[in-house]
């Protein structure tokens, strides 16, 4: 294959499911999409990454273990897309390596990827940039989300438009003219997929179908929403950390006497009243919506979504499977830092200017 300008983002999101990377054609912006590979995580490396989400013993040594399983995953995720594209390490700029975030504690000052770009330089023999949220925290950022400024590059138009990346955190780009907003707007698969996980033992509940046997709870969705996170200006980013089974219990204290079923159905409008609330205090001009991530792919997720004033639509009515974005965007904060370009947007981190976004490990 005859190609210049090659970049790869490698992605693993708050899901844990797995790593996605994405070979992209990028010159002078204008980013052109080559190839996707997938790789779930073993359960082994999925155990020992959820297991480092919460305080437990002997964590430096899990994360050190946990970090080189990860750089050896990351390398077999890697092959799998050059093997696709018949290409050589050597045809690639780079790699823009986001990591498995663990910690995201912006209030604190720090937010940790997990990750060892250096041993995954060594294995994939490609130049990796890694580390791209800690520049942004170092001038005054919340390091998170990122994704807006790529959203802003590819996905501007003439209309008033919002873009929501649905991943285990929901987070809005809204785009109106020169004009780029974005943030963590709350909880967007993390809750319905440890409820699930729980009951039924899938990783993920395909499709909403077990949601779609539940009811609405009121008084519990009115619970969660009363949370000051969902009223809170942005800026503002979260994780994990935050929206997990505790806060649920906190909120509701007899969640668990409640039918199973139920608590998903409202943990879906949960998720969906809070991108819409988002979305109308924010920009109420906006006139359409396209999604992406694993929520795009939840047809009563959807359907929730076109319950509220605007019309919603997946990345792909803009050309962009929805599956691929994310990806897309860290092989673009790739490319921009080899051009030593801004990659954040102070007015979406609160970070005090724009800066170059990541760390170098040369191949060689």
């Amino acid at each position: 294959m005859s190609l210049t300008n090659i970049f790869i983002g490698l992605m693993s999101g708050t899901s844990l499911d797995g790593a996605d990377a994405v070979a992209c054609q990028i010159e002078n912006e204008k980013i052109q999409f080559l190839e996707h590979a997938h790789l779930p995580y073993p359960a082994c490396l999925r155990k020992s990454l959820l297991s480092l989400l919460t305080s437990g013993a002997d964590e430096i040594n899990r994360c050190g273990q946990a970090g080189i399983q990860l750089a050896h995953f990351y390398s077999q995720v890697i092959d799998k897309l050059l093997n696709k594209l018949h290409l050589k390490a050597s045809d690639i700029c780079a790699v823009g390596v986001h990591g498995q975030t663990i910690r995201h504690c912006p209030e604190l000052g720090f937010t940790v990827q997990l990750n060892n770009p250096a041993l995954l330089a060594e294995l994939c023999r490609i130049d990796v940039i890694a580390d791209f949220r800690s520049r942004d925290m170092a001038a005054g950022g919340e390091g998170a989300p990122l994704v807006p400024a790529f959203h802003a590059n590819i996905f501007s138009g003439d209309r008033p438009r919002a873009i929501v990346n649905i991943g285990g955190i929901a987070n809005v780009t809204l785009l109106n003219g020169s004009r780029v907003l974005g943030f963590d707007c709350g909880p967007g698969n993390t809750l319905m997929d440890v409820w699930v996980q729980k009951h039924c033992g899938l990783l993920f509940d395909e499709n909403g179908r077990w949601a779609m046997k539940g009811n609405v709870h009121e008084p519990l969705l009115e619970a969660c929403l009363s949370d000051p996170y969902f009223s809170r200006t942005p800026p503002k980013s979260t994780g994990r950390e935050y929206f997990n089974e505790k806060w649920l219990l906190d909120r509701f204290p007899t969640l668990n006497s409640l039918a199973p079923e139920d608590v998903q159905r409202t943990l879906l409008a949960l998720t969906a009243r809070g991108i819409l609330e988002a979305i109308t205090q924010t920009q109420p001009d906006t006139e359409e919506v396209f999604v992406c991530g694993g929520g795009a792919l939840n047809p009563l997720l959807m359907q929730q979504l076109r319950k509220g004033p605007y019309q919603v639509r997946s990345t792909a009515a803009l050309g962009v499977d929805p599956m691929h974005v994310e990806s897309m965007a860290f092989a673009w904060l790739a490319y921009r830092f080899t051009n030593k370009r801004a990659g954040n947007l102070s007015a979406v981190t609160r970070a005090r200017g724009e800066r170059i976004l990541g760390a170098l490990y040369p191949a060689f």
